[in-house]
């Protein structure tokens, strides 16, 4: 493994994740970005189980990414820090917190399939967090790449504003390289390994449609610099670093989204794309002051990516393995030096840095320190765990936090001996600290313990960890839909609750409104409670409504119709009344309880069920039958659109529930031709007949 230096300057550090939908070639490139920055001596595949950031077991068996792998490397004089995210639906929680902490993003896609419902989320993510990128058109061997189908598919699935930078050179089987439109020269490879690269003019075959797109090319980069906009107008010349560098501006600013094209797995376009990654995705000085509060009173902090400043640092990841407890973190400020303290702002509690590495997906290099603007993983903190800010002692910061959705699966886990129950407790709770979309549940009445996740293929593969990793031999139960309650009108309630013991007795009375949180209000609202204080004159002291709320949300969480999670209520308490010696906190909390379980059962309540987003490719001989099947699962077709020659994508909402087991159905319709993807799209209000169903547990 090479080393990689410490003293770069920080305008020539790039922290960016390479992200896409599943099998579009992410972790492809990043294994001959490897291998071209010379941190890794022998290409490693996917498909052969032997890619550098596909460490795991479970990812070399399955050929996928599951878990985000971060290295280091260097191109150019530039340090580049880069996370291979995960493509699967399931890990969605990977490429979410990976993007929180990265300043720029390479987004991959199939030249074929073009963009994926994948490609979507995560696009949609990178909005959510600004994050810049780039686009790569992969696989252009491929027999049916179709590149600009694939640029405008970018612009009618994810309104972004691509800029052609590079056209390819001939696609499937007569792919031989790309035309360069920066610099209108023919890019070729003399060798295999794409190590012999070859400029030559633009033959005159491609010489007029070349000039065209270079011409397109300018105009797109003009419209984002009033100074080029001019020149434009005036048919003045633009000089080439003038073209560069309003095109560095308008990714950074993310008003302009470069495409470059290439085929990764036959190294063609790798080094033209690190090329742009260092030439165009931002440094962390070309980013705004990171943004945090005071955990005090809640003022506004700014802090610059300056090794002077006070320190402000981000852990985004956790990962428990052989050696101990890893905490992936970003420096956003100041310098983490290792045998030093922080405070973790949001516990309160101090934590001594131990050592400080660089990681090699799964290898290691230590490091005394890192500085502002750059990503390594900590170990030694026991208090820590993702979305946790760590900053100076004496001028604390909290930044925020990483949101993550709720999981929509679950399985009942049941240890086959006492050996096994204690190590199952031990691998949950390590397996739950590295993964926030992973929730245990102890059912207290059926002394079963409930695993939740984000997908059948997510909770396969914790449980196949939790055997290999921490040796636990286990009974695992179906699948289950992680439903959730609701009610649909407003009701008042007026709940007592009292109880003479002897002595001193037990006495709160409550008046509260419950309404289904509206739309506009739904940005206001903690979790999935909004929670109104109306109370008026005293009538319940104001010691007491502390309490009020915290039963109201423990009814929430223990659900009423069937068990399940009660969500999108607003609670509004506009009465009550206490007595002098027998109220107390937990009077109140029961009663806050009681009310809110009447609430539901008063307020026309119903089943939420999770739908999915479902996309399936398939040969158009086999629509009728996928369309068929679909519609009996109570799925909703929502469109249909030809995908290339004889096969068409069919779009549609299906309810999770129906859709276990649907991989194999889908192969024996299309006799092993057809493929789909799916995520997560809303909750929906389930038909009585399944809502029956689920209250009396049948499924």
């Amino acid at each position: 493994m090479a080393n990689i230096k410490q003293d770069f300057e920080l305008n020539k550090v790039r922290n960016i994740g390479i992200i896409a939908h599943i099998d579009a070639g992410k972790t492809t490139v990043t294994e001959r970005v490897l291998y071209y920055t010379g941190m890794v001596h022998k290409i490693g595949e996917t498909h052969e189980g032997s890619a550098t950031t596909d460490y795991m077991e479970q990812e070399r068996e399955r050929g996928i990414t599951i878990t985000s792998a971060a290295v280091t490397a260097s191109w150019n004089g530039h340090q580049v820090n880069i996370i291979d995210t995960p493509g699967h639906v399931d890990f969605t929680a990977e490429v979410q917190r990976s993007l929180r902490v990265l300043d720029g993003g390479i987004t991959v896609f199939d030249s074929v399939a073009g963009v994926e419902p994948q490609s979507e989320t995560v696009w949609r993510q990178a909005s959510e967090y600004n994050v810049p990128r780039m686009c790569f058109v992969n696989k252009m061997d491929r027999v049916g790449a179709d590149f600009e189908r694939c640029v405008d598919m970018m612009v009618d699935r994810l309104d972004a504003n691509p800029v052609v930078i590079q056209v390819p050179y001939g696609s499937g089987e007569s792919f031989e390289g790309i035309i360069d439109l920066l610099n209108m020269e023919l890019i070729t490879y003399g060798n295999d390994e794409g190590t012999d690269i070859r400029y030559f003019p633009i033959p005159e075959s491609h010489r007029e449609m070349a000039e065209t797109c270079r011409a397109d090319m300018i105009e797109k980069i003009a419209e984002t610099d009033e100074y080029l906009t001019m020149k434009f107008l005036e048919e003045e010349f633009i000089r080439d670093d003038e073209i560069l560098a309003a095109l560095r501006a308008g990714t950074i600013s993310g008003e302009l989204h470069p495409v470059m094209c290439g085929a990764a797995l036959k190294n063609k376009g790798v080094q033209a794309l690190l090329n742009m990654v260092v030439a165009l995705l931002p440094s962390p000085l070309d980013i705004p002051p990171v943004r945090g509060e005071h955990p005090k009173d809640g003022s506004e902090l700014l802090r610059p990516a300056d090794d002077n400043a006070p320190l402000s640092a981000l852990v985004f990841k956790i990962v428990s393995d052989q050696y101990g407890r890893l905490a992936f973190t970003r420096v956003y400020s100041g310098v983490l030096k290792a045998g030093s303290q922080a405070i973790n702002t949001h516990n309160g509690k101090r934590e001594r840095i131990g050592r400080i590495v660089r990681m090699f997906a799964d290898r290691r290099e230590d490091v005394s320190e890192v500085r502002a603007g750059d990503i390594a993983a900590v170990i030694g903190m026991k208090e820590t765990f993702t979305g946790d800010t760590l900053s100076d002692p004496n001028n604390p910061i909290l930044l925020e936090n990483i949101s993550f959705p709720d999981p929509v699966v679950e399985v009942a886990i049941e240890p086959n001996t006492k050996a096994d129950q204690d190590r199952m407790g031990i691998g949950l709770r390590k397996l739950a600290e590295e993964d926030p979309t992973f929730q245990i549940e102890v059912d207290d009445q059926l002394g079963q313990t409930k695993i939740k996740g984000m997908g059948e293929l997510h909770l396969e593969v914790l449980v196949d960890r939790l055997m290999r990793e921490y040796g636990v031999e286990a009974r695992v139960g179906r699948p289950r839909v992680a439903y959730r309650e609701t009610i649909t009108r407003t009701v008042e309630i007026d709940t007592t609750f009292k109880r003479q013991t002897g002595g001193a007795g037990q006495y709160a009375r409550v008046t509260m409104r419950f309404e289904p949180i509206p739309e506009e209000e739904k940005g206001d609202a903690v979790g999935e409670l909004l929670f109104v204080d109306a109370i008026r004159g005293g009538a319940v002291p104001k010691e007491f409504i502390p309490a009020v709320r915290k039963g109201v949300t423990q009814a929430m969480q223990g659900g009423v119709l069937a068990g399940y999670p009660v969500v999108n209520i607003k609670a509004t308490l506009i009465d009550g009344a206490y007595h002098e010696v027998d109220s107390s906190e937990i009077a109140f909390t029961i009663a806050g309880s009681m009310c809110l379980k009447e609430g539901v059962h008063k307020g026309a309540p119903v089943i939420l069920e999770p739908s999915m987003r479902v996309e399936v490719v398939v040969p158009d001989a086999y629509t009728g039958a996928v369309v068929g099947d679909i519609s009996a699962r109570r799925g909703v077709i929502q469109g249909m659109e030809p995908h290339s020659e004889g096969i068409s994508v069919i779009q549609a909402q299906v309810p999770l529930g129906e859709m276990f087991g649907y991989a194999n159905d889908l192969r024996n319709n299309t006799q092993g031709r057809g493929n789909f993807s799916m995520e997560f799209d809303a909750y929906t209000v389930a038909p009585e007949s399944i809502a029956e169903a689920v209250k009396a547990g049948s499924r």
